[in-house]
């Protein structure tokens, strides 16, 4: 058996994608607000799995200053797709608009203000791809939100499923033979936090 690169939290760091000058002024915001963002390494996993499925309907839950909402964008803009993200707090909703519109992506990207979980009863869907990053104990009660919008095939992500607040959904979705699903635990430079547990689920 093969041995395994030494000392590989440093070895990793050196293979962090390379990010534009906007993506990197949101990741200082970031850490001088204490504003938890996905990162680099998740934004890019996000890029390549929606341009690998050909995402062309894209929902985000929980949108923050719109980092993620920006590598969405742009994993599905090339083939006129969408995504819609919701944001709770009317100020980062403000936020995220403006940068989103720096990364040219205001007629791929649209943002709505309000709660996920009251948002979710008032779409038809369906969707092909969802990324969910709002509070953790309110995760299980998306996924039931969820489970009838996404097609089957769909993709849906969840971040921080490492956090305590997320072991309902975890075993919710552990046991829901409504999809398949895979948890990744994983060292995440520039993530919040270094070391997480990302959820991989396919729609039955």
């Amino acid at each position: 058996m093969a041995d395994i690169v030494s000392n590989p939290e440093t070895y990793f760091e050196k293979l962090v994608p390379e990010r534009d000058a906007l993506l990197r002024r949101l990741e200082s915001e970031a850490e001088a607000e204490e504003i938890p963002i996905v990162g680099p390494v998740v934004g890019e996993l996000l890029f390549v799995l929606a341009r690998a499925t050909g995402a062309k309907n894209i929902l985000e839950l929980g949108t923050a200053t719109g980092y993620s909402a920006i590598y969405l964008g742009q994993a599905c803009q090339p083939k006129d797709g969408q995504v819609q993200t919701f944001e709770y707090d009317a100020g980062m909703a403000g936020r995220a608009r403006k940068n989103i519109e720096q990364a040219a992506l205001s007629t791929v990207v649209s943002v709505r203000e309000g709660n996920a979980l009251d948002l979710l009863a008032s779409l038809a869907g369906p969707f092909d791809f969802v990324f969910m990053d709002i509070e953790k104990e309110d995760y299980q009660q998306a996924l039931k939100g969820l489970e009838p919008l996404v097609q089957p095939g769909g993709l849906l992500i969840a971040d921080n499923t490492g956090f305590k607040d997320a072991d309902t959904f975890n075993q919710a979705m552990f046991s829901n033979p409504a999809w398949r699903s895979v948890q990744l635990f994983s060292y995440l430079p520039m993530h919040s936090g270094l070391y997480d547990g990302l959820c991989i689920a396919c729609r039955i």
